[in-house]
């Protein structure tokens, strides 16, 4: 018995899947459910016994999140590249059709 389960029911549930996936796209689902598990014995093995991530894991963790933050800063656009929305006063990047905040169209000046 496998999780309290007969012969009978694991059988009714193969030919539920088999209805379900069909017999073409079978080897794609045993292939993702092989990389997630694998994935996740992966994951388990980044983890040292306590639970807690190792200390390589939360420096690289960081050091990404810093390369991140360096990337991603925002520039402040020219003041003739936003356009302001007539509706909710949100400004919007000059080549924009729509409100970023509320998706008003907004009204270009020609």
């Amino acid at each position: 018995m496998i999780l309290g389960m007969g012969p009978a029911e694991l059988i009714i549930i193969v030919v539920i899947i088999l209805i379900i996936f069909g017999p073409k796209n079978l080897p794609k689902l045993g292939k993702s459910l092989g990389k997630t598990v694998k994935n996740i014995r992966e994951g388990m093995d980044g983890v040292n016994e306590g639970g807690e991530p190792t200390s390589k894991d939360v420096t690289d963790t960081v050091e990404e999140e810093a390369a991140t933050e360096t990337d991603a800063t925002p520039t402040e656009a020219p003041a003739d590249a936003v356009v302001f929305c007539a509706k909710c006063g949100a400004k919007n990047a000059a080549d924009a059709e729509f409100c970023s905040k509320c998706g008003a169209r907004l009204a270009h000046e020609s």
